[in-house]
């Protein structure tokens, strides 16, 4: 079975720890976001890629859930004294070691899909990792607030401002000019599932569909979503500041509907939303348990994605 998952950072890595367990003959390729990407320090840092990496290659901090573990601190704490920022960002000795490595290859002329192979072959994932383009993508949030009405980079309002700053719109700054990365496109093409996993709807799954020819690559296809709202709250994360920007109510259905029947086949919800278990709109609905507690539970998660996608594929 060939499956190709669109993910962005902490759930869906989480997800993807469950899916390679339970299809563990499967050939699963992973778009991940890049939206989310910034310089940092002279270096280029892909949070979404770096923590499906870390997760799937076992170098995660587990209880964070994004960056190494067994960190240190050290070179921030040597930034800071020099009173180098931003301060609101943290990178731990180990990450720099892979934003350094990744920025020396970019410097070097190889593009973001070949960096993220190579870095990839020190963390076997166990999955084929492609950001979802190669051409610089950043997510940008217009907010307003003492300084005035401005635009700052996604980070700055997740991070530093934890979205609690509301967001005028969110717009993925360089999305309508850039190109699938290679291999991006002919993997859709294969593929016999896609799963959108409990990812942000607004800023690791909507970026990545907003890359020309990859909607309407997944929507060739038969595609089943888990959802990222459990009983009208985000899992995790600011997810609901993200859909309130864009309009959308923080709800299972109502993402649902954001995705639309021309891209969702299918739709897990949690056992708290099964009041609209059906047919929604022509998408597919059904409930089971969907906190991820641990990767068994994830695992469980994975299976019935599969078996619904399964269902509606026959």
């Amino acid at each position: 079975m060939r499956i190709v998952a669109l993910a962005g950072g902490i759930g869906g890595a989480r997800f993807l720890r469950g899916l390679r367990q339970a299809a563990p003959e499967a050939d699963i390729t992973v778009i991940g976001n890049t939206g989310d990407d910034i310089s940092l320090f002279g270096l280029r840092v892909c949070p979404d890629l770096d923590t499906v990496m870390y997760t799937l290659g076992g170098g995660i901090n587990e209880e964070q859930g994004w960056g190494r573990a067994d960190e240190r601190f050290t070179i921030r704490e040597e930034l800071a004294a020099y009173e180098v920022g931003p301060s609101w960002f943290t990178l731990g000795d180990r990450d720099f070691a892979t934003h350094i490595v990744r920025t020396q290859m970019l410097d070097a002329g190889y593009p973001l899909s070949a960096v993220t192979e190579a870095l990839c072959a020190r963390w076997k994932p166990g999955v084929r990792l492609l950001p979802m383009s190669d051409d610089r993508v950043e997510t940008h949030v217009v907010i307003e607030d003492a300084q005035g009405r401005r635009a700052i980079h996604f980070q700055e309002w997740w991070v530093r401002l934890h979205a609690e700053t509301p967001a005028r719109s969110i717009s993925a700054v360089g999305a309508e000019d850039a190109k699938p990365a290679p291999g991006v496109l002919e993997a859709l093409d294969a593929a016999d599932v896609v799963i959108l996993p409990p990812s942000n709807p607004v800023v690791s799954v909507g970026t990545i569909l907003a890359v020309p020819g990859i909607r309407p690559a997944v929507a060739a296809k038969t595609v089943v979503g888990v959802s990222p709202i459990i009983g009208g709250a985000p899992v995790r994360g600011m997810a609901d500041a993200c859909l309130t920007a864009i309009g959308v109510e923080t709800s299972a259905g109502a993402v649902a509907a954001h995705y639309g029947p021309d891209l969702l086949d299918g739709w897990l919800v949690d056992t708290a939303d099964a009041a609209i278990e059906g047919d929604l709109d022509g998408i597919a609905v059904r409930s089971r348990p969907l906190l991820m507690t641990d990767v068994d539970a994830a695992a469980a998660i994975a299976r019935a994605a599969l078996d619904l996608a399964a269902e509606l594929g026959s």
